[in-house]
């Protein structure tokens, strides 16, 4: 089936939407029966919204990073791990941007024109540091040879590429775009987190696998020099974050709206009448309004960024985005835990599934510390600090 070719941020905003509604559909007892979502990553990459952020100049829509935003949040809010399969690969096309040369840009950016999605193999376990790798890239004739284990490793059970962090005999940091069905590689679904449960965010195995000199892409230099990779990364964990919360917020409602509390003392027909409940709702939805405009201001700062790349616009990108991360991190918890509380022990019954909420908010807000965030936001505004070029900012 062909890859239709999106073509403006209206239509991306429009696809995902109709996308989402088919989504949601079954997507509470994918999460109940950790039932992987394959016919369903197919529906949505053959949407053509897994290629929306290439450029124009290649065939691209080039959408927005608001635009893009909105997308994950959209996709997410309707399954979790759905919206968050999808960040790496975006992330692999930003690096492909401001790293690769013209023709590893051509020739990948063409496969995710049609629909081809691509995964990662990037962090590892019992380095000494969450930044560290030990997976090796030797020399071998023309090309290189991979050897190493990877985990958290999302997308790379669904992926046709794994770009894979490598480092050289040099010490260097690459991206190699490793072709999933390469002799050698082993994905192996080994993902058991209590959250975000059908991400397929397992282990990938390297054993001497092969890869050709023209799929890999430098790495480290990304950090090296003000680029936009870093908040790039981050605004999309923080579109998921706040998906999520969109999910449980919306869920409350109904919950409230259908359901009543005989246990609450107040002598009032409906619980939607109750002042705390009320109360609890409204601050929900402040804090989420709050949560979608600070996503939206950081997807501006990113595309001034990618527009004019220095280290002011980076640097204003990158704290933007850690606002919105900070407060889709507080608001995707607290959607979850106001549902457990307003739903009373319902929301533990099986067959309502209502905490997966939670538990994926949990454990997406996991994936780097907030508590570093909001150090890189003060340091910013009080003493005019960049923050640290890295992924997780």
């Amino acid at each position: 089936m062909t890859t239709p070719l999106i073509t403006s941020d209206a239509q991306a905003l429009a696809v995902a939407e109709d996308v989402a509604q088919q989504l949601q559909a079954g997507s509470s007892d994918r999460d109940r029966e950790r039932r992987l979502p394959h016919a369903e990553l197919a529906l949505f990459s053959r949407s053509g919204l897994w290629a929306i952020s290439v450029p124009k100049a290649f065939g691209g829509a080039g959408v927005s990073n608001v635009t893009l935003a909105q997308v994950i949040a959209r996709i997410a809010q309707a399954d979790a791990s759905l919206g968050q399969i999808p960040q790496n690969h975006f992330y692999a096309l930003e690096v492909l941007r401001v790293n690769g040369s013209p023709e590893q840009q051509k020739r990948l950016y063409a496969e995710a024109l049609a629909g081809q999605r691509f995964g990662n193999a990037l962090a590892e376990l019992g380095t000494k540091t969450a930044h560290d790798r030990t997976t090796r890239l030797s020399r071998d004739g023309a090309g290189y040879r991979i050897d190493g284990c990877k985990f958290y490793a999302t997308g790379a059970l669904y992926a046709q590429r794994i770009p894979t962090s490598v480092v050289d005999d040099e010490g260097r940091q690459h991206l190699a775009f490793v072709p999933a069905d390469s002799q050698g590689v082993q994905v192996i679904d080994d993902w058991s987190g209590f959250g975000q449960r059908t991400t397929g965010s397992g282990s990938v195995q390297f054993d001497h696998v092969y890869v050709d000199a023209d799929e890999v892409v430098p790495f480290d230099t990304a950090f090296e020099r003000p680029t936009p990779v870093g908040p790039l990364a981050q605004i999309l964990h923080a579109a998921i974050d706040t998906g999520i919360a969109r999910a449980a917020y919306q869920d409350t409602l109904q919950f409230v709206r259908t359901r009543s509390r005989p246990w609450i003392d107040s002598g009032l027909s409906k619980a939607s009448e109750d002042p705390l409940t009320l109360k609890s709702v409204g601050h929900l939805a402040i804090r989420l309004h709050a949560a979608e405009a600070l996503l939206e201001r950081a997807g501006e700062h990113l595309d001034r960024a990618q527009a004019d790349t220095t280290a002011e616009t980076v640097a204003a990108a990158s704290i933007a985005v850690a606002e919105a991360r900070a407060i889709s991190t507080e608001i995707a918890l607290a959607a979850g835990t106001t549902l457990f509380e307003l739903a009373g022990s319902q929301a533990t019954l099986a067959e309502h599934n209502l905490d997966r909420h939670w538990r994926n908010a949990r454990v997406h807000t996991l994936h780097d510390p907030v508590r570093w965030k909001y150090h890189a936001i003060g340091n910013y505004y009080l003493n005019d600090e960049h923050p640290t070029r890295r992924g997780t900012i």
